[in-house]
């Protein structure tokens, strides 16, 4: 083979190029994600009466806003505030911009270093001078040293520009914007859980204050019934046919419902007060006409335990950290490696102003300077185990995230279907309690019941309707806590890429900037 030698110019160029080829080398592990610990399918996935679940490939939650399935247009107003003016929300929207911006700052030891100097210097230095003969001084001293002073004064001027690159021959800063990029990215993944958890609130509290009017109109419904009760026991009394004792009963029943139908009031208010708060408004700023708690549950797409992984954004947070301090650990492996830097300088020295720039007045310098620690004690190996450690925990938090997801899931599931067996038969209870006041009241009016039969009833009655009641809160609650354990809609699709987030750079020339996608 024959070989052909380098030019100068062009082994000066080879020479200069070797640490950028170099420069692809990163020390430490590949990050792969580790395996999440779940079940084929959900344990409680299975039909129930009252409680059909969706099939997945005929519906799934409406993505962003996931709340529209309950139909409720009061309800899609408040939530679409949520995003916007919620000031925990905000916060984790600050967080994220601040992990962004981050980015740029590390990423910026990449590129190098320059800066630019002009200096002035101005030097005075003393001279003297012998003469002859003898100095005769008229105030009647004399001296023949014959020596005479003299001083010279220097301008000196200099300007140019001085620069540094540290090559990062290892990997250390690159493994250390990787670190900082997925950080970012589990930012943007926490931003999205505070914003669906937030939401989820609202609804809860939504449902709660519809089940405080529904509470009250129930109430209310009973509080005529029991005046009508009362007229007629009065007017038995008046006739001379009722007892004062059934007439102060008739009397305590009315005034006690009465007395639960406006506690309802307090109640519905913190809600109310709760949801203003919630839209980042102040509670004086916030009415909410009154409303029936729905009767039906909609239905709610539920998917294989394996999709939670992609869903829910607190897992996709904790699997965005464990990358994050896998990368740390290359980082920490790099401290054992020499550091190495380039420095270059170009200036002009000289004086006067008008002849700074010439060549002979020129000074410039090319280097380059390798540093290795020799002795730490320690230190760097131990930087090693802490990174290590700090993956290792950070593998069970997201193995263990992964577990609550399900449990959650499958405790609402559980819950739902329950609920939608203790409906039903409390729906047989509320009826037949409701016959039983009838019959009760009848047997009343015809002599052959006294009227504690009567009040017993009608206190069994509302009992029930208020235990149906509380059933049907039950359920939407749940189904709000079910959709949120399941995403609300979210994919992990939706995080900033990590090419998004290392290609716009703020701070360097577009030039400089390159598109990775």
């Amino acid at each position: 083979m024959k070989h052909f030698p380098l030019r100068p110019s062009s082994r000066r160029l080879s020479i200069l190029l070797a640490p950028l080829v170099l420069a692809g080398c990163m020390v430490g592990p590949s990050y792969k994600r580790p395996s999440a610990i779940v079940s084929p399918q959900f344990k409680e996935l299975r039909p129930a009466p009252g409680w059909n679940y969706a099939k997945p490939a005929l519906a799934e939650l409406p993505k962003g806003t996931w709340w529209t399935i309950y139909n409720d247009p009061i309800l899609n107003e408040l939530e679409a505030q949520v995003a916007l003016n919620n000031q925990n929300v905000l916060e984790y929207d600050a967080r994220y911009r601040n992990a962004r911006a981050t980015i740029n700052s590390v990423r910026a030891q990449l590129y190098p270093t320059l800066s630019g100097s002009l200096s002035f210097n101005r030097q005075s230095s003393g001279r003297g001078s012998r003469s002859s003969g003898t100095i005769i001084n008229y105030g009647g001293d004399s001296s023949s040293s014959g020596y005479t002073p003299s001083n010279s004064t220097e301008n000196t001027y200099g300007m140019g520009p001085t620069a540094s690159w540290d090559l990062d021959l290892w990997g250390k800063i690159r493994r250390q914007i990787q670190a900082q990029v997925t950080e970012a990215q589990a930012t943007a993944a926490d931003l999205a859980n505070a914003r669906l958890s937030y939401q989820a609130q609202l609804a809860t509290a939504y449902f709660n204050m519809r089940y405080q009017d529904s509470l009250h109109d129930l109430l209310e419904r009973n509080v005529k019934f029991y005046e009508r009760s009362y007229q007629i026991t009065k007017n038995q009394y008046d006739a001379g046919t009722a007892t004062p004792t059934t007439l102060l009963q008739a009397q305590t029943q009315l005034e006690q419902t009465r007395a639960q139908s406006t506690a309802t009031q307090a109640a519905r208010a913190q809600y109310e007060h709760a949801i203003a708060i919630l839209i980042g408004k102040p509670p004086a700023e916030v009415s909410i006409a009154p409303g029936a708690l729905p009767r039906s549950i909609p239905a709610i797409p539920v998917t294989v335990p394996a999709d939670l992984l992609q869903r829910r954004p607190d897992v996709a947070a904790a699997e965005r950290r464990m990358e994050e301090y896998n990368a740390q650990i290359g980082a920490a492996i790099a401290a054992f490696f020499p550091d190495v830097k380039l420095q270059a300088s170009y200036s002009y020295s000289g004086d006067p102003v008008g002849t700074l720039v010439q060549v002979a007045n020129r000074i410039w310098s090319l280097g380059a300077s390798a540093t290795e620690t020799l002795f730490s004690g320690g230190s760097r190996t131990a930087a090693v185990h802490e990174a290590n450690a700090n993956y290792d925990y950070y593998v069970a938090t997201y193995r263990q995230t992964v577990l609550t997801a399900l449990q959650g899931v499958e405790d609402q599931l559980a819950n739902l279907r329950v609920l939608a067996q203790q409906a039903d038969q409390q729906d047989v209870a509320v009826k037949a309690s409701n016959r039983a006041v009838t019959v009760a009241l009848n047997q009343y009016m015809a002599g052959t019941e006294i009227y504690t039969t009567v009040i017993t009833s009608e206190v069994t009655a509302l009992s029930n309707a208020e235990t149906a009641l509380q059933i049907q809160q039950n359920r939407m609650l749940d189904s709000v806590t079910l959709i949120e354990n399941l995403g609300g809609g979210w994919d992990a699709a939706e995080l900033p890429s990590k090419n998004s987030m290392q290609t716009d750079n703020p701070f360097l020339p577009s030039f400089i900037q390159k598109d990775k996608n």
